[in-house]
């Protein structure tokens, strides 16, 4: 991978279509909450893009630990049911165009940017159509199943640690959960930045590699006291930023670990339980939701470019965990996401 692509903007003269497009398509549904065996595969209506859409043939599919939550009902927004779809990220092809879509044409490799209800435009299937505004270039030279590993959980990354928490050049930050998609990509944005990551994981079989990908320090939360661990690596001084995406009763610990007048930036909950805060006073405490942002052109101008530059430089490589193939394979890959076994994103190829 060596940038972010550039696409100069096309007319309706230079745009080809496909001179019929698929009615239905392969898609995997849910008709009730429950564990990962509720998924479905089934024939669903496709309808053709209409104006400013895009039609998008999937070639690979990244996991989110949003999608478990919804699944099961744990998420923020819950599905409509029977028939919800499900799914954020996802590498593919550009197929067709709607009236007045000038940014992507047919041909085009693209990334979906998650800033979608995705019980209504779930990326898990083999075609979609999602809005122009929720498409991005895909990387130059990368193949799908990186492409899918690659901007959700990198702009959570960048957006919440640099551009909601102002992450600079020689800041310690904490990094909860770091074997996660996004706590990957954190360790490795942190680096890019110029900053020490201080990771977690709560067991000791992960340390390695994640020392390996970049963590200055890394905390067995099963075996070891956080707060401890951090006021000893920063010379009892604590951090001045906390990436969070586990929340519950841990969070007091997580702002315990913090300078005077530290920040927290909660990016998710992995912990349903209610969250405790931290009575070390003054802190600031940020909830972040990336699919907004994702909404503003500038941010994902901007997020693009800081990607481009980092994977060109190599600094930023996404790390996929384990590629599971066809849309059939969907239940297992819930699966393993939900075990905590793995380091990194878990990529379904369709």
């Amino acid at each position: 991978m060596t940038s972010t692509a550039s696409h100069t903007p096309t007319t309706s003269a230079t745009r080809s279509a496909p001179t019929s497009l698929p009615t239905t398509t392969r898609a995997v549904v849910f008709h009730e909450l429950g564990g990962p065996e509720v998924l479905k595969v089934e024939e669903v209506p496709l309808p053709a893009p209409g104006p400013g859409e895009v039609l998008l043939r999937v070639e690979a599919i990244g996991l989110n630990r949003a999608e478990a939550l919804f699944r099961s009902g744990g998420y923020y927004y819950r599905p409509t049911l029977p028939g919800s779809r499900l799914g954020y990220e996802a590498a593919g092809v550009v197929e067709a165009v709607g009236e007045g879509v000038t940014a992507f044409a047919p041909g085009d490799r693209v990334l979906t940017a998650g800033n979608f209800d995705f019980g209504v435009h779930g990326v898990y299937g083999e075609r979609i159509v999602l809005p122009e505004s929720s498409l991005v270039p895909g990387p130059a030279g990368a193949d799908p199943v990186s492409a899918a590993a690659l901007w959700l959980t990198y702009t959570t990354a960048y957006g919440g640690m640099v551009e909601t928490g102002g992450l600079a050049p020689g800041d310690q930050v904490l990094i909860t959960g770091a074997s996660s998609g996004v706590g990957t990509a954190a360790v490795q944005t942190a680096r890019r930045v110029g900053a020490v990551p201080i990771v977690t994981t709560r067991g000791v079989a992960k340390r390695e590699q994640l020392r390996e990908l970049g963590a200055a320090h890394v905390i067995s939360t099963d075996s070891e006291d956080l707060v401890e661990e951090v006021k000893r690596f920063t010379g009892g001084a604590g951090v001045r930023l906390a990436f969070d995406g586990i929340g519950g009763p841990g969070f007091a610990a997580v702002g315990d670990a913090l300078t005077a007048g530290g920040t927290i930036v909660a990016y998710g909950w992995l912990d349903p339980r209610p969250i405790v805060l931290s009575m070390n006073w003054p802190l600031t405490v940020h909830t972040y939701a990336n699919g907004l942002l994702a909404d503003d052109p500038g941010f994902r101008r901007r997020a693009a470019a800081f990607l481009g530059a980092g994977l060109a430089s190599g600094e930023l490589a996404p790390v996929v965990a384990e590629v599971f193939e066809g849309l059939e394979a969907m239940g297992d890959a819930h699966r393993l996401m939900e075990s905590n076994e793995h380091i990194g994103k878990i990529v379904v190829k369709v």
